[in-house]
């Protein structure tokens, strides 16, 4: 499979905080032109064998796929996984202690914004919540969208659930060497996602990248929704300072709220390693 591949190894579905069915997202990406596709719910892989039906149903090669959120430098890191067995279950139990903390961070950011007038919050945002043990920002953003309180989901972020904003509570995710165990020994490879969001120091990313590469880790996302044109070119010689292999996937939730839709991304550079050429074994045709 080569470097120049149509390939979306990063979106989301009802399973976590996007707001189509595995099989909507399955038609969407072939429709767009998708060649190699991944679901990546958070923290949730209950529905990888949905996703990889819909995908064979379509004619679509697949990766299973997952996105980790873990605490690094006191900040929420995401690690991709592509490529593991999705039955695995120390990844279950695994994923299944993350998503522990959600519920009662949700009823702690509901308090928040019940305390400057905003009621009803967490009620809300269920409304918005395919699987409740998922709740997340999004949910909140979407009820604060949905009740008027803001225009659009950018309003939200600049007025609210962000640090030093009403309704921001702190959760302490997995750790990030027990992210890279549970897909490496899943069978899968782990990834580094949208790295330019996190708006660490060069010393805080340099920590971040060899850590992730001193636990087994191998592949950063490069060309992704949130990551400029520059960015590209930053995280391509990341990728090659680090010897990573070089992702590329939308971060796609939402036909009215994502900037990037499936298989709308520019290609990798034809200079990086594509993560896909490391595990054609693993794709599901």
């Amino acid at each position: 499979m080569p470097s120049y591949l149509n390939a979306d190894l990063h979106c989301h579905s009802v399973v976590s905080d996007g707001t189509l069915t595995p099989e909507e997202l399955a038609k969407r990406a072939k429709a767009n032109g998708v060649e190699l596709w991944a679901l990546t719910d958070h923290d949730e892989i209950s529905g990888q064998h949905r996703a990889a039906e819909a995908a064979r149903a379509q004619g679509l090669p697949y990766l299973t796929g997952t996105e980790i959120s873990v605490t690094f430098a006191n900040t929420t890191v995401h690690i991709v996984g592509l490529g593991f067995d999705p039955d695995n279950a120390q990844m279950a139990a695994g994923l299944a202690a993350t998503r522990g903390g959600r519920g009662e961070r949700a009823k702690d950011m509901a308090q928040q914004l019940a305390q400057v007038g905003i009621q009803g919050a967490y009620e809300g945002a269920l409304q918005f919540v395919g699987n409740p043990a998922l709740i997340s920002r999004t949910h909140f953003a979407r009820f604060l969208v949905e009740t008027g309180v803001c225009r659009d989901t950018p309003e939200v972020f600049r007025k609210y659930l962000t640090e030093g904003k009403p309704g921001y509570v702190e959760h302490r995710w997995a750790a990030l060497g027990d992210a890279v165990r549970w897909i490496t020994q899943a069978g899968g490879m782990a990834i580094i996602a949208h790295p330019a969001r996190y708006k660490f120091s060069a010393n805080e990313e340099f920590a971040l990248f060899s850590e992730f590469k001193q636990h087994g880790g191998h592949g950063v996302e490069v060309v992704t929704g949130s990551h400029t044109a520059a960015e590209y070119v930053t995280y391509a010689a990341m990728a090659q300072e680090f010897g990573l292999a070089a992702s590329r996937g939308s971060d796609f939730h939402s036909p009215d709220e994502s900037h990037t839709d499936l298989g709308q991304l520019p290609l990798l550079p034809g200079t990086l390693t594509p993560v896909w050429e490391l595990l054609q074994d693993r794709i599901r045709h």
